[in-house]
């Protein structure tokens, strides 16, 4: 078991203020890795930082917007400047709502595809060089089923977690074998973000369409970043393991554009 720990490794964590980025922050923590938080709500790194405290790790608070690459540069440089290296990397920031392609801009396609797979190529390329220093780095990408599923309304969100997949694949080839890059196709996972829109009705519905009986918790994914981030998946790379509940469809029923065939 002790192939699972993160003794003396540093992890960047993007989108970390809360959610699964909060969840996968504490998680390796808690398997002994010292974090570095970005997101933009400082308020919200700041409760994480402490939780990660109380857990006997370091943390270092970065407020950030992934998409301002300067800021992306300056997080990386903190973080060589405080830690002196970087052991993981998890690509957690990212979204899109479920929209109708037909009300969907071009402008609005593209930056889905910018917020969910740029940042993570522009962060991954400045991190890829300390990643490599030990010759065991690890790229973690929060992907979503919603890049493999195809379903009506996720025109703008699921091509660009595909992809964040497909990118994931190619990166495991280029970086192995001094880094591996993995990703994660999380299913429907209670967070802030989906609670907006989990009435009952829609809950019972997305439960009675997962396989496992219920919605994902963020515990499912952290546990899942935990293994592809440590040791003990030394010889996995490439690879988009499905924390989903076993769907082999999307849960979120959507209205196609044309309800029939006229």
């Amino acid at each position: 078991m002790d192939r699972f720990r993160l003794d003396g490794k540093v992890a960047v964590i993007t989108g970390a203020g809360k959610g699964i980025g909060a969840g996968i922050a504490l998680a390796l923590a808690e398997a002994g890795a010292n974090i570095v938080l970005a997101a933009r709500t400082k308020a919200d790194l700041n409760g994480v930082a402490d939780e990660i405290t109380l857990l006997g790790r370091e943390s270092l608070v970065m407020p950030t917007d992934v998409l301002d690459f300067e800021q992306l540069a300056s997080l990386v440089e903190a973080t060589i400047a405080r830690f002196g290296r970087i052991d993981i990397l998890v690509n957690n920031a990212g979204g899109f709502l479920p929209k109708p392609m037909l009300q969907t801009s071009a402008k609005e396609f593209e930056a889905a595809m910018r917020f969910n797979v740029t940042t993570a190529f522009e962060l991954s390329r400045l991190c890829a060089p300390y990643l490599a220093e030990k010759q065991d780095g690890a790229i973690l990408n929060i992907s979503s089923v919603a890049g493999e599923k195809p379903t009506p309304c996720f025109s703008a969100y699921g091509t660009a977690k595909g992809a964040l997949s497909l990118l994931t694949r190619e990166l495991a080839q280029e970086f192995a074998p001094r880094i591996r890059v993995n990703a994660i196709a999380v299913g429907s996972t209670r967070t802030d973000a989906l609670n907006t829109v989990l009435t009952q009705e829609v809950e019972q519905t997305m439960v009675e369409l997962t396989p496992m009986g219920r919605l994902g918790e963020v515990e499912d994914i952290a546990l899942g970043a935990v293994y592809l981030c440590s040791p003990a998946a030394s010889y996995v790379t490439g690879d988009i393991l499905g924390i989903n509940g076993g769907l082999e469809r999307l849960n979120m029923q959507m209205p196609r554009a044309w309800g029939g065939m006229g």
